[in-house]
């Protein structure tokens, strides 16, 4: 996700257009999507995201057609309480976060991403995200939609790869860290 230096997804107003990606920062947005076996989106991202679907003006270019191709054919679980249907490669949740999921992983040999600030949230909460991946923007807004929810317990990180864009934008990716054995303790 996109995030700017105090730690938000959107501003004061619900916008996020300070966070446009350039054509550097795009190549690793497909490379990284290419990546996935499948998405959990929460409805805002899926209806943000739903153009590269539906519309053909985003194929302006063969780094952008490669993208729409890529995010259409990713399997997509959509949650949502107002939708009531969805269009694509992509199905309504029925079941709880973790349930739908633990399905997803089951489904594939790779990795499942997770977007959208409140359905991330319960992820975190859950304990079912393993890597946290955003593109750090050189912006302050002050409020709006936060990246990260509030947590009731250190979430331990290990910073595993920077980079630092052309546009200043610094893309950061972290694993959770696994906590430590204790004295004399074994693992498995």
């Amino acid at each position: 996700m996109s995030v700017s230096v105090d730690g938000f997804i959107k501003d004061r107003g619900g916008a996020f257009d300070w966070s446009g990606p350039d054509d550097e920062q795009f190549r690793v947005h497909l490379e990284q999507t290419g990546e996935l076996g499948g998405f959990l989106c929460g409805r805002r991202l899926y209806e943000t995201m739903l153009p590269w679907e539906t519309d053909p003006s985003l194929r302006e270019d063969e780094l952008r057609s490669a993208f729409a191709d890529v995010w259409c054919a990713l399997p997509k679980t959509v949650f949502s309480r107002t939708l009531g249907s969805v269009r694509g490669n992509a199905r309504l949740a029925r079941l709880p976060v973790a349930e739908e999921a633990a399905a997803a992983r089951e489904a594939t040999g790779k990795d499942i991403g997770i977007g959208g600030a409140g359905l991330a949230a319960t992820a975190i909460g859950l304990g079912l995200v393993d890597e946290l991946r955003m593109f750090r923007y050189p912006v302050v807004v002050g409020g709006g939609t936060p990246f990260l929810p509030p947590v009731t317990e250190d979430i331990r990180l290990n910073l595993l790869e920077t980079r630092t864009f052309g546009s200043r934008v610094v893309y950061e990716r972290y694993e959770r860290a696994r906590d430590p054995l204790p004295a004399g303790g074994m693992s498995t």
